[in-house]
């Protein structure tokens, strides 16, 4: 049954986020359905189509058997699904289920941008790597996500021997990359096969990070709506809702807050920014209504905006903050660049030739997506103009794609300087 419903409430708030990554189909929202019980593709051109176009969401609870030995004593489940004994709640984790079709891999490094650890999903009856796999792979590489777990799903289709041909070119694949050293967990998504394995093995390789609450609250939004019916009285109106993870810091009720770049408008040819000034009225956290949330998981925000303003992902991309505390919004970006040698996620082998001026690049910073054109290039240091203003910190990693062959395609990575 693919449950569109929202995620189980559990008696603490997930406290850590895992992404999905891998090539479209090769089971990734699946896996997300059998561990959370949640079907994260949930918007109708998804539901079509078969493939996640927005990143989705979703919590599970790991549970711990005193029972049963390892790995059996691990399941998503309160009672033990083979002894029957009461189990005990380890974590609550949040499921940042990404996109794997090339056409939407900056939604994808958008949804890096809010990953502790991240899961590979890779399809045991295909050759490894297929071209989105490895460009995933390079993505989490230049976010920086370290803490990596490899799932080899489908076992169910292929024969013993093709289960091991399979293993060995993954291990080929990953020789030399963050991924290198990360366990192999075989499994069946579809039939619910060796799940507790996996779920050991995100115990031991994705621990929670250790957060600094004494910091001011930043949250990155992937979302952002209207929570209004079409025909409400003006009197009873909402104010607008911004969705995304907390960072760092804590964020209460009553909380005055800063989005930016924030509302963004082109005349003539010129584009300007404006930051917006807020109150924190609501917070959802973990499926509940809280009074202050923490890092890990989907945070959503209740606004006093006008709802106008957040309507239909418009606030996508922006940070949130203490005003005052957040970095400076930047129309022009200066990065120090590093360069692939080939270009990521093309089937064949294409050279990464140096970026040259007047050059159009698309930038993924935080969880913002920007087109911009090259002003300057000084040897490894490049200057560029965006379309789209963004707020990224100082020292920041950002993602650099240029057009191959009328795709979008990662070249590399820019530091911001």
């Amino acid at each position: 049954m693919r449950d569109e419903a929202v995620s189980r409430v559990f008696e603490k708030p997930p406290e850590c986020n895992i992404g999905t990554a891998g090539h479209v189909d090769h089971g990734k929202t699946t896996l997300v359905e059998a561990l959370t019980g949640v079907w994260t593709s949930r918007h109708s051109e998804e539901l079509k189509r078969g493939i996640t176009i927005k990143l989705g969401y979703a919590d599970a609870g790991f549970y711990k058997c005193p029972v049963c030995p390892p790995p059996r004593c691990y399941s998503t489940e309160p009672t033990c699904p083979h002894c029957g004994a009461k189990t005990k709640l380890l974590r609550v984790v949040s499921f940042v289920d990404a996109p794997g079709h090339e056409i939407l891999m900056a939604t994808m490094l958008s949804g890096a941008a809010v990953m502790d650890g991240a899961i590979l999903v890779i399809a045991a009856n295909e050759p490894c790597p297929q071209p989105q796999t490895r460009e995933h792979l390079a993505a989490l590489e230049i976010i920086g996500v370290k803490n990596i777990v490899i799932v080899q799903n489908k076992i169910e289709l292929v024969t013993p021997q093709e289960a091991v041909e399979n293993y060995r070119q993954i291990k080929r694949f990953i020789e030399g990359t963050v991924a290198e050293d990360a366990p192999i967990i075989p499994i069946s998504a579809q039939h619910r096969v060796n799940i507790d394995y996996l779920i050991e093995a995100i115990e031991k390789y994705i621990p929670t990070p250790k957060r600094d609450l004494s910091k001011p609250p930043l949250m990155y939004i992937v979302r952002s709506f209207d929570v209004n019916k079409p025909g409400t009285r003006p009197a009873d109106l909402q104010g607008g809702v911004v969705g995304g993870s907390i960072v760092q810091g804590v964020l209460r009720v009553g909380d005055e807050v800063e989005i930016r770049p924030g509302i963004i408008t082109t005349e003539h040819g010129r584009t300007t920014h404006r930051s917006l000034i807020t109150k924190v009225v609501s917070l959802r956290h973990g499926g509940r209504t809280v009074e202050e949330a923490r890092c890990g998981g989907l945070v959503g925000v209740g606004t006093s905006l006008d709802p106008s303003l957040t309507k239909a992902d418009r606030l996508a991309g922006n940070v949130l903050g203490k005003p005052g505390t957040l970095p400076e919004t930047l129309q022009e970006i200066t990065v120090d660049v590093s360069l692939f040698e080939r270009a990521v996620g093309t089937v064949e082998q294409v050279k990464v030739e140096k970026i040259k001026l007047r050059e159009p690049l698309l930038l993924n910073a935080l969880t913002s997506i920007t087109l911009g054109v090259v002003t300057d290039v000084r040897e490894s240091r490049v200057t560029v103009t965006l379309r789209r203003p963004v707020c990224v910190p100082k020292g920041h990693r950002i993602a650099i794609s240029r057009r191959i062959g009328g795709r979008w395609r990662l070249i590399g990575y820019g530091v911001v300087v």
